[in-house]
């Protein structure tokens, strides 16, 4: 028995070290663009994500929502074919287009079948979609009309006043603490968005990754396809530096709800920080591991304080969050409080375990074949390191990094990135100050 356990540990060790990752092809367009591309004909599918630098943080301060209202109307209308004409051309080969916006970036994906009849109309449709957008004044009107409905009933929800909060007492001014506001979206012109989507939707600014089952030939067509008729654009300006919180803030938000919901944190790591997988493997330890974290240890099991509670690192262009959140009933958020800051304390100041760091190594590195396996998942990380300009060994070096981080390395990454003694708390739900119950 105990031969034939040592030589399944053995076949499943070798497994992991035999796991391939995708071979990244990478090259600039005659437009311009920069193109990652994995080829793989496993499946009679193309998956395309084309990115742009122009997610919410690269709005003009006086003209807020802009950005995404742009995003938003890329695809609701282009030259020769309404929203309507756009989706039913794409039912009728069986493709679909979709789209992602965050603060850093705008992408919008393409997935169909890889046979020339499907994959020739869906790309026009995207090429369309890319490079000539309408924007009209209809169109227009009606999204502002639908997303100042949305903001003004998210205002009645805890989780978007907390959130709202955070960035605000996390960021201060820098746009990624900006929130888009009723009076923001109302003031939005069409001369904006096509002012925008000028300025930041060039095709040297343009991001492609392109995953599956066409050849490098093939995919150097489309990519310039995509790219060629972009607006000439300009160079974007880069983002502003984040600054770190000097002192602790504390906020707390009267709301009906019956739970209170808390964020803690502090401006965290840009995602080419030469610390980011030292902290990816401390913050598993800490609140990224789920069950196996001491913050859900101490808040959950020990004292049944919340369903779940979380810590993340949030790696952006700029500096984004280190974000601690949970939910706890009202009566018990001072104690709850009182505990997760003592188990941050802790934890930067007392340092992580030999025995915590083998067993979050092997987490981590026995998930990562779960990372890479599916085309839209691997078009993801395309994107990724292409617009944050990662190396294009990224995925081959992922488990050699996780590897080589040690004890000491997160200790001293910790002190250096989070103090305790300097984050910022939002409080949601609970009565207001003498408030009667």
């Amino acid at each position: 028995m105990r031969t034939r356990l040592f030589s399944f540990a053995l076949l499943c060790a070798f497994a992991v070290s035999a796991f391939a990752t995708p071979q990244i092809q990478h090259w600039q367009a005659p437009s311009g663009a920069q193109v990652y591309f994995v080829e793989d004909h496993n499946l009679p599918m193309l998956d395309v994500a084309v990115s742009f630098p122009a997610g919410s943080a690269y709005d003009d301060a006086a003209k807020k929502g802009v950005a995404g209202l742009t995003h938003g109307l890329l695809d609701l209308g282009v030259q020769g074919m309404n929203e309507d004409d756009i989706a039913r051309k794409l039912a009728d080969v069986g493709a679909r287009i979709g789209s992602s916006f965050d603060a850093d970036r705008s992408s919008v994906t393409l997935r169909t079948l890889s046979s020339a009849a499907e994959q020739v109309v869906a790309l026009d449709i995207l090429s369309r979609v890319l490079q000539q957008p309408l924007f009209t004044e209809e169109v227009l009107g009606r999204e502002k009309s639908r997303l100042i409905a949305s903001l003004r009933e998210a205002e009645t929800k805890p989780e978007f006043l907390s959130e709202k909060a955070f960035g605000k007492a996390v960021f201060g001014e820098h746009p990624y603490g900006w929130q888009t506001e009723v009076v923001d979206i109302e003031k939005v012109q069409r001369a904006d968005l096509l002012e925008f989507y000028r300025s930041h939707y060039g095709a040297r600014e343009a991001v492609v990754a392109l995953m599956g089952d066409v050849s490098r030939q093939q995919a150097e067509a489309i990519a310039q396809q995509l790219t060629a008729q972009l607006p000439q654009g300009g160079d974007v300006a880069p983002l502003p530096a984040v600054a770190g919180l000097g002192k602790s803030s504390e906020q707390r938000i009267p709301h009906p709800a019956s739970q209170s919901h808390i964020l803690i944190g502090v401006p965290g790591i840009a995602r080419n920080d030469p610390d980011y997988f030292t902290l990816y493997v401390g913050n598993y330890i800490l609140g990224g591991g789920g069950f196996v974290s001491r913050l859900m240890n101490e808040v959950r099991e020990k004292r049944g304080m919340a369903y779940s509670v979380y810590s993340y690192f949030m790696p952006m262009q700029q500096p984004g969050a280190f974000q601690i959140g949970l939910q706890t009933k009202n009566e018990q958020v001072d104690e709850a409080l009182q505990v997760v800051r003592k188990t941050v304390r802790d934890f930067v100041e007392k340092g992580v375990t030999t025995a915590e760091l083998r067993a979050a190594k092997q987490n981590i590195i026995g998930g990562f074949p779960l990372r890479i396996d599916s085309n839209r998942k691997i078009l993801e990380y395309l994107s990724v390191i292409g617009f944050y300009h990662l190396p294009l060994t990224y995925l081959d070096d992922f488990q050699a990094r996780v590897e080589q981080v040690n004890t000491r390395s997160i200790n001293e990454a910790f002190r250096r990135r989070i103090n305790p003694d300097a984050m910022a708390t939002v409080i949601v739900g609970g009565q207001a100050a003498g408030e009667k119950k």
